[in-house]
């Protein structure tokens, strides 16, 4: 393949889109991809050879090749349910080649919690495409979000539908059961900020506002991981981190927020060693409470 040339995009899934008796033909494709990513193989290092990972019996230590594995449902210690492919395949639902409307709610209705992996939906074939005009262009003169469910990687998955550009925007959401409460983290009640340092904060936010641009954040691991291997393949001698500076004197919020106000202190790498002397600090004043409790017992 030419360089610059992309491969023709296949659906991750096919199947029909249903608002009350309106069907139409669609195909869902995957809205990201992450192409960029570096994949190490396990390789010997007395041959350089690749390593062939075997699956092996976890009893008999023989061997067993991959397409006599069948899959199973572990019920107690080295006892499982087994099921085969056959009996997987019998169990189908009405969503397992259909996207069924069932509500129209507002996008603000949904809590970002909730909202999972991105797909683009769009129609599949000429057949039934101005049924899929129709839907979204009713669906974006309302401004609402449609909610469904379709049958994705052998898993029935809540999703949300809304227009986007000439298609539309299908987004899984997480089920209520997947959402971990959130008194298990925020467990404490926090003090009341000091009015001058929320004022001075407020500043701070003001300051640094802006709009929101995703071709500013880039993988900074990764690309000193492509040097590296580059630097490697090139015979070029290894460059090693910067030695980390001394650890600056703990100062007090209100001085570190007057100073950040001011430009002083604004680095990420600065901000991220204050951070780091003030819980080493926090952690010597709780040893310190610690010690006192057991002097006094």
């Amino acid at each position: 393949m030419a360089k610059g040339q992309r491969k023709a995009l296949r659906p991750t899934w096919e199947g029909h889109l249903r608002l009350s008796l309106v069907t139409c033909p669609v195909a869902l494709y995957t809205a990201t991809e992450r192409t960029a990513d570096i994949h190490f193989n396990l390789i010997n290092p007395k041959t350089n050879n690749r390593i062939h990972m075997q699956t092996v019996d976890a009893v008999t230590g023989e061997p067993v090749d991959r397409s006599e594995l069948v899959r199973g449902f572990a019920v107690a210690k080295n006892k499982y349910v087994v099921v085969d492919k056959e009996e997987l395949d019998a169990v189908k639902i009405e969503s397992t080649r259909l996207i069924d409307i069932e509500h129209f709610v507002s996008a603000n209705d949904i809590d970002r919690i909730y909202w999972d992996e991105p797909y683009y939906l769009a129609p599949s074939g000429k057949t039934g495409v101005e049924a899929f005009s129709v839907i979204r262009a009713a669906m974006a003169k309302e401004n609402k979000v449609a909610l469904g469910r379709l049958v994705l990687h052998q898993r029935e998955r809540l999703c949300a539908l809304e227009p986007r550009d000439s298609g539309i925007l299908l987004t899984t959401l997480r089920t209520h059961d997947e959402i971990r409460s959130s008194g298990e983290i925020f467990d404490r009640s926090l003090p009341k900020p000091d009015a001058r340092m929320l004022e001075i904060a407020q500043k701070i936010i003001e300051q640094q506002e802006a709009r929101f641009d995703p071709s500013e954040f880039t993988d900074r691991y990764e690309d000193a991981l492509r040097e590296l291997i580059d630097r490697k393949r090139k015979g070029k001698p290894l460059v090693t981190a910067a030695e980390e500076e001394p650890e600056e004197k703990v100062v007090d919020l209100m001085d570190a927020l007057r100073r950040s106000l001011h430009g002083g202190g604004a680095g990420r790498e600065k901000a991220e060693r204050f951070m780091a002397a003030h819980a080493k600090k926090k952690r010597a004043k709780t040893r310190k409470r610690g010690a006192g409790r057991k002097r006094a017992a």
